[in-house]
């Protein structure tokens, strides 16, 4: 089971499970710290669900989303 999709743009889209986030002051958190990695076009985090979908011109290393979840203070389960 893979979450990544590549798009007709280029583009490639994964949706993460992060764990922690409550709130929206979480998802910004999350969002602002995946958005300063190389490449991310956008970032929706829902804490809701705990899902977090990425969009980036090429797949992601799993290593430096690992580092941005932990850096806002939360846990990166994997991917959906």
């Amino acid at each position: 089971m893979t979450a990544q999709t590549d798009t007709t743009q280029g583009s490639v889209t994964t949706v993460y499970k992060v764990s922690g986030m409550s709130c929206g002051h979480c998802e910004g958190a999350v969002s602002g710290e995946i958005s300063g990695i190389a490449g991310v076009a956008s970032v929706q985090a829902v804490a809701a669900t705990g899902e977090v979908t990425v969009v980036s011109e090429t797949p992601l290393d799993d290593a430096a989303m690992r580092a941005a979840v932990d850096e806002a203070g939360f846990e990166l389960v994997g991917r959906v």
